[in-house]
């Protein structure tokens, strides 16, 4: 069977997006191996992400999401930007606000103009029952001390819909040897899902600098849950104002943790090429 595909990235997170409305062609097919063969940046399309486009029953459309490792994963920030571009560009949905399902729940992406996009990130998850990460301790769990080779570090947990572990350096994060420490951490038996990781700098009242190890994608240049935690934590650290930019190696996203206790997150999105591929 051949399908089409479309190519697309946010801040250089990259994803192929495959439209599964016509449901049929793809009861048979094994997604999590699908995801790992088109993943392979060698001998496949390569990205971080597949994002699968159905109908929902309870949202205007439904995104399932596979890393290039094959293992399926609740929620990306960077991807459902991406999604909602393609909706729209393609004229599925003439709505500036969309309902999307997801694992981690209705997610609400809306147009602001400028090719940007605006999403209600929900709110976020200090519970460290609910993250999940195994540390008995009444929530925010803030600055936990976690040991990894030669380093401690000090982990704030958040969850945006997926597990994240935020540390705070002093020194430049272009600088920080992050395939040393990321896969460390994202694998620790502190985590039973295992877990996305940032590595935030903070600028000043307005800005940090950050990268990311995600969790079953490995190095990525971007993450839009990932940001958005990392917004909470240094809020929850009394580090920033709750509305921060946060600068990343393709670009910035900005965080806002409103007074309803809802995260915010606004950035681009951009088609880079379409195909087809036989499966």
């Amino acid at each position: 069977m051949e399908i089409a595909f479309t190519k697309m990235h946010g801040l250089g997170n990259d994803f192929v997006l495959i439209d599964c409305r016509d449901e049929d062609r793809f009861l048979s097919v094994d997604l999590p191996s699908l995801a790992q063969r088109l993943g392979d940046r060698r001998s496949g399309i390569g990205f971080d992400q597949l994002l699968l486009l159905f109908p929902s029953s309870v949202a205007d459309f439904r995104m399932l999401i596979f890393n290039a490792d094959g293992g399926e994963v609740e929620m990306c920030g960077n991807g459902i930007r991406c999604f909602a571009r393609y909706v729209w560009d393609r004229e599925l949905s003439t709505k500036d606000v969309l309902e999307v399902e997801t694992l981690a729940g209705i997610i609400r992406p809306e147009r602001v103009g400028g090719g940007l996009v605006k999403v209600d990130m929900g709110e976020p998850v200090l519970d460290p029952v609910r993250i999940p990460v195994r540390v008995d301790a009444a929530p925010p769990v803030i600055d936990f001390p976690l040991q990894v080779k030669d380093r401690e570090f000090r982990l704030t947990f958040v969850s945006m819909g997926n597990p994240h572990a935020v540390a705070f350096l002093d020194g430049a994060v272009e600088e920080f040897p992050l395939e040393t420490y990321g896969p460390e951490i994202e694998t620790h038996p502190l985590f039973p899902r295992r877990t996305n990781v940032e590595f935030v700098r903070v600028r000043g009242r307005n800005e940090m600098d950050m990268r990311v190890w995600e969790r079953g994608a490995g190095m990525t240049l971007s993450c839009g849950t990932g940001a958005s935690a990392a917004g909470v934590a240094a809020m929850l650290k009394g580090l920033t104002e709750r509305k921060v930019t946060l600068h990343l190696a393709r670009g910035d996203l900005v965080i806002e943790w409103a007074e309803d206790n809802h995260v915010f997150m606004t950035g681009p999105a951009a088609e880079v090429f379409t195909g087809r591929v036989g499966i």
